[in-house]
């Protein structure tokens, strides 16, 4: 009894370390199999295979996982989703002023011509190609312009470069999927240029409203004359023809005025009376200060 119980357990025991070798070997073998044998594709990736017999494949893989032969196929795994750039060129314009000026572009490689963009540029392709052709489009579209009218016709220069950097991109298989100016700035000399032609319109309009005023005035005071000399002449007429009686109802009208605005003083006022020699009192002050 005491010998099978021992066979027993060596038994138990030789069957769990054949389990555990069995697990491990799968574990092994399946670690082999997915190092050497199978890749995976991302979400928003391609895969490229570069084959050390044949070459580099002309077909592109697409996402999930695909098998391959260990030690002659190579995949190459790229990315096809739009990834921005910022591309910065100093240039001259048609007026031979200098402008700053910068773009933020939307790019990705064409699907179906990644062989093609691998074997010509490698993996760094938009690097490669997006600031060279950048800046020669943009020193080309620029130096069409002059500095004012970059700045009065921007929606058409962004057009004229949008439609000039999308043509020479498709020359590499490239697509843009957006071209827009972010930054447009002029060197020291254009602003000086700009400010001082902005004070110069400034004095310009204030010498125009100068000599406009000067003018109203001047047809002001013709308008004025005009009436006063008017007025005199009916004077004149009515004089000839009524005497001077109306010349004694204006001299009683203003002495008046003048009684009632000395009446108001509040000290002493004497009207002097120029027929009898005496002096009239108008108002005596109250003392009070």
């Amino acid at each position: 009894q005491s010998f099978l119980t021992k066979s027993s357990k060596f038994f138990i025991m030789q069957r769990g370390l054949q389990t555990v070798t069995a697990i491990g070997g799968s574990l092994v073998a399946a670690g082999v199999i997915k190092e050497f044998f199978i890749y995976d594709v991302d979400a928003g990736n391609r895969a490229v295979i570069f084959d050390k017999i044949k070459g580099l494949q002309m077909k592109v893989v697409g996402e999930g996982t695909h098998f391959k032969i260990p030690y002659i196929q190579v995949p190459i795994i790229m990315d096809i989703r739009s990834r921005p750039r910022s591309i910065h060129s100093v240039t001259g314009t048609k007026d031979l002023q200098m402008v700053n000026i910068s773009l933020r572009v939307l790019s990705r490689p064409k699907e179906d011509k990644l062989p093609l963009i691998y074997k010509n540029l490698g993996t760094d392709f938009d690097d490669r190609v997006l600031p060279s052709i950048g800046n020669e489009v943009l020193k080309s579209v620029v130096a069409q312009y002059n500095a004012e009218e970059l700045l009065s016709k921007r929606e058409t220069v962004s057009h004229e470069i949008r439609q000039a950097l999308v043509e020479r991109a498709a020359v590499f298989n490239l697509i843009l999927d957006d071209v827009a100016i972010t930054h447009l700035t002029f060197g020291k000399e254009f602003a000086k240029a700009i400010e001082n032609k902005q004070v110069a319109q400034q004095e310009a309009e204030t010498q125009a409203y100068v000599v406009a005023k000067a003018d109203q005035e001047r047809k002001a005071a013709i308008i004025r004359a005009e009436g006063e000399a008017e007025a005199a002449e009916l004077i004149s007429k009515a004089m000839s023809t009524a005497g001077t009686g109306m010349i004694e109802v204006r001299r009683i009208d203003t002495a008046k005025e003048v009684a009632a605005v000395l009446s108001r003083g509040k000290n002493v006022v004497y009207l002097p009376n120029s027929d009898k020699g005496s002096n009239m009192l108008l108002s005596v002050g109250s003392g009070k200060d």
